[in-house]
């Protein structure tokens, strides 16, 4: 039990699925190279296309985006957000922060030593 407790409290630590769209994959290639680059995050995972269906300025509007799936850390949340905010081409980007409950430990810690620490 104290074995099964420590491994949640390590994965409730702080990992992080931040999930945003971009209007096409030229770029959503070009905010997850950033974030991989400057290491906020681990991975991006893009998923395209999918079809997004949302009210703007009382229009309802259609359109065709990829979706960004950032694993990163918690304590990196303001960083990316603010690295997605600066180089998005939206006037208003989709940016939504999950937690990772639990995960396959050397997953998370692959995501743990290819993150740095912002504090």
């Amino acid at each position: 039990m104290k074995e099964l407790l420590q491994k949640q409290e390590r994965n409730n630590q702080d990992f992080v699925l931040i999930i945003s769209t971009a209007k096409n994959i030229g770029e959503a290639e070009k905010l997850a190279a950033l974030l991989v680059k400057e290491r906020l995050a681990a991975c991006v995972s893009l998923s395209s296309p999918v079809t997004s269906v949302y009210r703007w300025r009382d229009n309802v509007e259609i359109e065709k985006e990829v979706t960004l799936f950032i694993k990163t850390i918690g304590r990196n949340y303001e960083k990316v957000e603010e690295m997605i905010l600066d180089n998005h081409v939206y006037e208003v980007p989709e940016i939504i922060c999950l937690p990772i409950i639990n995960g396959e430990p050397n997953y998370l810690n692959w995501i743990e030593e290819n993150t740095k620490v912002q504090d």
